[in-house]
């Protein structure tokens, strides 16, 4: 353990990473699994819930301090073996500072059948191109991270083929809101298709929308929305 890291530090990010996850879970797109990182401005480390930590029940004191390498620079356990998605994504992409690995349901369907996640809904508008990382694995492998970072590319979501999807933005209120949009999004889409057609949104309406959608006073309010329901 590197002695540097003082008592009390990023602990604001450290409780938004925990109410992320917790969020999350309560919202059934993180189960057991799953992870959610911050990265540490102008260092190659980030915090992230260790791999032990129970994502029902997280605290700030489940959440550790890692390098790009997965060593333990301060915290009380190892980091989630999967840690690679989230440090290959910040080796390629500077302008990623949060990475949200989740294990959704209904998103992970459309994987398993290799049916594409359309826009379908306003929300869906700010995903971008959903990419699909075809290699079915556990990305415990600094090689594995590579190659998911290379097939997300600039893009702020993609989806790992029966497994679950990952989420990245510039801060963690992004992330989060980006991973719940895409399972609401495979939620309706899916329901949506047993009356018939569905209808997907032009380019044109999914420019329009994404530049009035992307504005940080309205992701806080899908933030603020999840964690109200959370403090109650």
């Amino acid at each position: 353990m590197n002695t540097d890291a003082q008592p009390g530090q990023f602990a604001a990010q450290k409780q938004m990473l925990a109410d992320a996850i917790l969020m999350l879970e309560r919202a059934q797109v993180i189960d057991f699994n799953g992870h959610f990182s911050w990265r540490v401005p102008g260092r190659d480390c980030m915090l992230i819930n260790s791999g032990r930590s129970v994502r029902s029940a997280l605290t700030a004191a489940d959440i550790v301090l890692i390098d790009f390498d997965g060593n333990l620079v301060d915290g009380a356990d190892v980091p989630p073996m999967e840690f690679h998605i989230h440090s290959e994504i910040y080796r390629r992409r500077a302008d990623v500072n949060a990475v949200v690995h989740t294990h959704p349901l209904w998103s992970t369907l459309f994987s398993m059948a290799g049916v594409p996640v359309q826009p379908v809904i306003m929300q869906a508008a700010v995903l971008g191109p959903i990419r699909v990382f075809d290699k079915t694995a556990s990305i415990n492998r600094r090689e594995l991270g590579a190659e998911l970072a290379e097939a997300l590319g600039d893009g702020r979501v993609i989806m790992l083929k029966s497994h679950g999807s990952v989420a990245v933005a510039d801060d963690i209120v992004g992330a989060f809101v980006l991973a719940v949009y895409l399972e609401e999004t495979a939620q309706r889409q899916h329901l949506a298709a047993q009356l018939g057609p569905v209808t997907v949104l032009s380019g044109e309406q999914v420019d329009s929308i994404a530049r009035n959608l992307w504005k940080p006073n309205l992701l806080r309010k899908v933030w603020d929305y999840h964690l109200g329901k959370l403090q109650r």
